[in-house]
Formats: C-alpha cells, structure tokens, sequence
C-alpha cells in the first residue's frame, strides 16, 4: 500500500476545502483586523498594536486551519488516533495561548467593560476554575463512548472542539493573558500552575499507551494506513499526547523561570529605561 492509493474509494491525503474552517478563519482575522483599525481610535485609552502581536494572532488562527482544515482533520475523523492527538493539541496547547497573547490588553479591557462581563470573567477565568474545566473536559471527551460519538457525529464533534478551545482559553489565561483588572499569575504560581497542568495528560496517555487492546472502537474499525496497527496507532496517539503535551507546558515553565529570574535582578538593579519604553508603547505614548 502507497502513501497515495485509495482506501474505500476515497483517497486519504486529499485536500478537501472545509468551508466552515474557511469561513471561522477568514471571521477570526476579519474581526481582528477590523478592530485594531477601524474601531481602536473609537476606544478610548486604546494604545497601539504591536506587530509581535499581530503576527502571535494571525499564527494562532494558523493552527486553527491547519489542525481542522488540512489532512490532519480528515486523518484524525476517519483514519488515526495519532492524528486525532495531533489536532487536540494544536487546538489546546498551540492555538489557544497565542491567539491570547496575539490581542492587546486594550482589547482585552474593552471587551470586559460590560456590566455583568466582569464579574463573569473573574468567575470563569479564575485559575481553579480554569484548571478544574480544562481537564473535566479533556477527561470527559476521551471517555470512549464519547469519543465514538463525536467521530461518527459531526454537530457533535463540533461541539467537542468549540469546548475544548473555549476551555483551553480560560485554561492559558492565567499564564498567556493579564489585565489589570484579570491579572496573570505570578511566574512562581505560573510554573507551579502548569506543572500541575502537565500531571493529568499523561495519565490519560498512559492508560491508552499501555492498553493492550484498541480502547476506541471507531479506530479500531477504521481503514488501516502505512500499515499502522490499530494498537500501534494508539500507542503512537499516548506518545503525542505525553511527549508532546509535556514539551509545549514545560517550554512555558522554562521561559516563565527565566523571566522570573530576569524580573529579580532588574528589581535589584533598579528600573532601566527599556522598562520605561515598554510601558510607554503599551500606552501608545512613546516618541514617534
């Protein structure tokens, strides 16, 4: 069997043109552009966008395309458990922290100003609760019977995904977000917070890894490629899940060290002038 040759009658590496991931793309972008340059001078204290920011957006709706919009999409809802990992993470673990990071904290600030926004926001994005949704539903969409259902249910497995990135948001902000009025974690908490984070998945992927037969029974039906077990497939599927999970969260405690450490000795040296820029670029206030 070739990379290439028809499975069923339908060849698995073509690339169909998913209009609905189009169309939530092309919106996602439409609706970012549109405010940092149509709306930004009608929010007052709105201060600029830097690029970094721009290009951070524009890579998070990136990997939104990419993990369900691209052969991994069709990879994952007909043919491999690994690819399904594969299009997890990069809706959990990839598209979330930089769409975050990618808006600006004016945005932020003008989209929480709602009366009842706030204290809703403070609510849902408090780290425990965060934590505690993120990981309910990672638990919950791995339980077979609901990963059987969501693979032959397309509205389902829709659901599924707009629940694990909504979650995955809420779960990122205290590290990747931060107003004043929704702070960020302390770099101690933050490490503390996504070594905590690292804890659950893994277990989840042992058990599928050290399973000897196929937990999942849509896979294991599913047409077999390269000549993947669909055993070996899922082992390969709890090895992406644990290596990979833990090597995106443990990049963010590293570099959460690192700033922290760089924080302690600017404080003991005193403020620097590149300080003083940062803040005012962040308030749209520095020397054209």
């Amino acid at each position: 069997m070739t990379l290439f040759e028809d499975i069923g009658g339908v060849e698995w590496l073509d690339w169909h043109i998913h209009a609905d991931v189009v169309l939530l793309c092309a919106t996602l972008l439409a609706a970012y552009f549109y405010t940092i340059n149509v709306l930004r001078p009608r929010i007052s204290d709105a201060g600029r966008v830097r690029n970094t920011q721009v290009v951070l957006y524009c890579l998070g709706v990136l990997a939104i395309y990419v993990a369900t919009g691209t052969p991994i999409h069709d990879l994952s809802e007909q043919y491999l458990l690994s690819m399904h990992m594969v299009q997890n993470l990069m809706l959990t673990l990839v598209a979330p922290p930089l769409l975050i990071a990618g808006m600006p904290g004016w945005l932020w600030q003008a989209m929480l100003g709602g009366r009842w926004v706030l204290p809703v926001a403070r609510l849902l994005l408090h780290p425990l609760m965060a934590f505690g949704v993120f990981n309910f539903l990672i638990v919950i969409t791995h339980l077979p019977f609901v990963m059987d259902y969501a693979l032959r249910e397309h509205w389902f497995h829709f659901v599924v995904h707009a629940g694990l990135v909504g979650s995955a948001i809420m779960m990122w902000w205290p590290v990747a977000g931060g107003v004043p009025e929704l702070p960020r974690l302390t770099y101690p908490y933050q490490m503390a917070y996504l070594f905590v984070q690292s804890i659950l998945p893994a277990v989840i992927a042992s058990f599928i890894t050290f399973s000897e037969t196929a937990v999942y029974d849509f896979y294991e039906q599913a047409p077999r490629i390269w000549h993947i077990s669909a055993v070996e497939d899922q082992q390969l599927a709890g090895g992406i899940m644990k290596m990979s999970g833990t090597l995106i969260l443990w990049s963010f405690i590293g570099v959460a060290f690192f700033r922290w450490y760089a924080k302690e000795e600017a404080e003991a040296q005193g403020p620097a002038w590149t300080d003083v820029e940062e803040e005012l670029r962040e308030l749209g206030l520095e020397k054209r």
